[in-house]
């Protein structure tokens, strides 16, 4: 080879060198260039964590990747921006589709992806069931059963399922109900369970039945079946609650006045508060409203009060109210309309009217609230995560013409609703469209979602399916 050759052959390297650097360098750096518009652009990213893990992840309908089998997520990268249509799929699954867009040096993500079974089996627990309460805990049910015995089909009886086994067994019978006051009845089928409410614990029950128009109280061990007539009261209670701090006593709520009673001395003081309008007990907090229209905090029964609103509520004779805390949230509903107390500025704004009720996921951070036929999200926290959310957001999930009769959060970005004989689940990612997918199809079923399972009331026959969230 001549040294002319070498020359040429040495600054066409030079020359392939000084083209092709910078174009690593840029590559590098993350630019390319889009034939489209012919000019260079830095792509984005796609970051997806979906379960069950090892699902299939479709960009426009390719198949770019699979989640890992370890954490369920995924990165697809260099993606020019622009609007994709992404799909989530995995047999036997509802798939999740959105449209997303990508934009220059940014990661869009979609974290909290999961996806609903197509046929997640629910089986029978327990037949003859007429009505069905969880306790606090989420580890028992108690269950009123219908006894098919002939000639007795207005008995019933309670009975336990523990949720872990969904193993029932015997707690009480109607007829074991039949004393104190209730034992001066002759016919059993006049007995009738009008509520029952857990203790905190989750270890006793207030039991309120009905006959002949009236009302009677029990408390009811669970441990033990042991049951304990409330038959001494000389005043009418409107309610009974378990006692914030002394497990052998109760509080009364009558005429506006709350009280405290001595199970084991019989003995009832005189009013601890007065001017009650509506009373709520989360753990060992009282919450009440008064006729004055203020409402107070108390953990000592009525001394140490701390008054929540500054400016009085109009407190209207003809309406009827009701409050519930939620992680340190004030609810009050008045008639059908649900109000939220702001601490910022120590009043009260109006959600929704009408509504049915209000729900707050697991992690704290967002409430649910729903009246028949629409459904909304509230962020109660500022949220980081892809939609960011400030403190206040709402989110509208949906209007629909059936009836919503109850709903629960399937998981902290999810909920779960009955929708006449429907049982549906909808996200709360609103970018593009909500994904909203029917779970199962039950003669108006009674929903509860605990333990990651659903549990359903349905022509007296209760159902269990298996977990079916992460």
């Amino acid at each position: 080879m001549t040294k002319k050759t070498r020359n040429i052959i040495f600054l066409l390297l030079v020359l392939f060198f000084l083209v092709m650097a910078p174009i690593i360098v840029i590559y590098s750096l993350g630019w390319r260039f889009d034939w489209e518009t012919k000019k260079l652009i830095q792509p984005g990213m796609f970051y997806f964590k979906a379960w069950p893990r090892n699902c299939q992840i479709y960009i426009n309908n390719e198949l770019k990747k699979k989640t890992d089998i370890f954490f369920g997520s995924v990165l697809i990268e260099n993606l020019m921006p622009a609007n994709y249509e992404v799909r989530v799929i995995k047999e036997g699954y509802h798939p999740w589709e959105k449209n997303l867009a990508i934009t220059k040096r940014e990661v869009t993500e979609a974290k909290n992806i999961t996806l609903i079974p197509q046929n997640p089996g629910p089986t029978l627990v327990s037949n003859n069931i007429e009505k069905f309460f969880f306790s606090p805990n989420k580890e028992l049910i108690l269950v009123k059963e219908a006894n098919p015995a002939a000639g007795k089909e207005q008995e019933w009886s309670l009975k336990i399922i523990e949720t872990k086994q969904n193993i029932k067994s015997h707690l009480i019978s109607q007829e074991d109900l039949k004393i104190g006051a209730l034992d001066l009845l002759g016919k059993l089928e006049e007995i009738e369970l009008v509520d029952l409410t857990f203790s905190e614990d989750s270890k006793k029950v207030i039991l309120t039945l009905g006959a002949k128009e009236r009302l009677y109280y029990f408390i009811l061990d669970i441990n033990t079946a042991n049951i304990i007539p409330i038959d001494f009261l000389k005043i009418n209670p409107e309610k009974l609650f378990f006692h914030t701090q002394d497990q052998n006593k109760i509080l009364i709520l009558s005429d506006s006045e709350l009280r405290e009673v001595d199970i084991a001395q019989k003995q009832t003081t005189e009013p601890l508060i007065k001017g009650i309008v509506y009373l709520y007990i989360d753990k060992r907090d009282i919450y009440y409203l008064t006729k004055e229209g203020f409402i107070f905090k108390t953990s000592n029964l009525g001394q140490n009060q701390e008054r929540i609103n500054i400016m009085p509520l109009e407190i209207k004779q003809e309406s009827k109210y009701e409050l519930q805390t939620l992680n340190n949230n004030i609810f009050l509903k008045e008639d059908s309309s649900l109000y939220l107390f702001l601490y910022d500025n120590m009043s009260f704004e109006k959600l929704i009217d009408p509504s049915t009720a209000v729900k707050v996921s697991g992690d704290s951070k967002k409430i649910a609230y729903f009246n028949n036929h629409e459904i909304w999200v509230m962020f109660l926290e500022k949220k980081y995560e892809q939609p960011q959310k400030e403190p206040k957001d709402k989110v509208f999930i949906n209007r629909f013409s059936e009836n919503i009769k109850d709903l629960f959060w399937y998981t902290d970005h999810y909920l779960i609703f009955s929708l006449e004989d429907k049982i549906k689940v909808a996200e709360i990612d609103e970018r593009d469209k909500i994904n909203i997918v029917d779970l199962a199809e039950f003669k108006e079923p009674q929903i509860f979602f605990a333990n990651k399972k659903l549990y359903l009331l349905s022509e007296n026959n209760l159902y269990a399916s298996p977990e079916l969230t992460p």
